[in-house]
Order: structure tokens, then sequence, then C-alpha cells
């Protein structure tokens, strides 16, 4: 039997709107990778080491997580363990763009832009009309 709709909702829900604050043992990780079992491999904005994080049930086949995407970390959670995890996944970043509005998201994380700033084109040519060649003469 599946899970009760209200639970995919409220969980959809969790995952839109970011939290106000962050505890100390939270942290803003990028997955570089889906490692297979609920497991992916992410990387904290001041440790390039990749971490393994483990996707609570909660999550499991009803959010799904992309490489390159989002996920708030907990790192403390699997201390008391002696395993490979290094923690948990507490949330996931789904409305990237008000997750970056808070104070808390890392610098490092800052998007680029996809065009450079000083271009070495000059003036840019979108939306102009293509320059007219007079040397082709009407009769």
């Amino acid at each position: 039997m599946a899970p009760p709709k209200r639970n995919l909702l409220a969980t959809v829900q969790e995952t839109l709107s970011p939290p106000t604050l962050l505890d100390d043992n939270h942290a803003i990780a990028r997955v570089r990778g889906a490692q297979g079992k609920n497991l992916y491999l992410v990387e904290l904005p001041e440790n390039k080491k990749p971490l393994l994080v483990e996707l609570p049930s909660r999550f499991r086949s009803q959010i799904w997580i992309k490489r390159g995407g989002y996920v708030l970390v907990d790192t403390t959670a699997f201390l008391d363990r002696d395993n490979k995890l290094d923690g948990e996944i507490v949330n996931v970043v789904r409305d990237e763009k008000e997750w970056r509005k808070q104070s808390y998201w890392p610098q490092e994380f800052v998007k680029k832009s996809s065009y450079p700033e000083d271009s070495d084109e000059g003036e840019s040519v979108v939306g102009k009309m293509p320059p007219t060649d007079d040397s082709e003469g009407g009769d």
C-alpha cells in the first residue's frame, strides 16, 4: 500500500522554505553524486574532502536529488556509530533562489554568471538588426 498523500505533501512543504537559522551541526553541502542505496557524496564549502551522507526514509522515493544540487547536512548524526557515514541529509534545497537569500548561504556556493562582465566583444548585438551591405547595390 502506498504511503498517504498527506505525508508526501508535508515533506514537499518542508523542503520548499528554508529555515531562518541553522544549528551549529548543520551545513549546506553540494551533491557530487549518488553512491547507491540512498547514499550521496557531498562536499562542504570549507572542506573539499567529500563526505558520505545518508538520505533519511522520509525523503526516499518522494524527493529526488540531482548531482550539483544542494542539501542541508547534519554532520553529527552518526558520530556515536562506527561506520563510513559522515552525516545525514536533513533537508533538500528545492527553491534555490529563496535559499540563496539567507544570510547563512556559503560564499563558496555563490552562483556565477555564465557571461563574463568584461567581454572583449564590446557592445551587445542582441535584439539588433544585422548590418546592411551597401556593396550589393540595387539596380
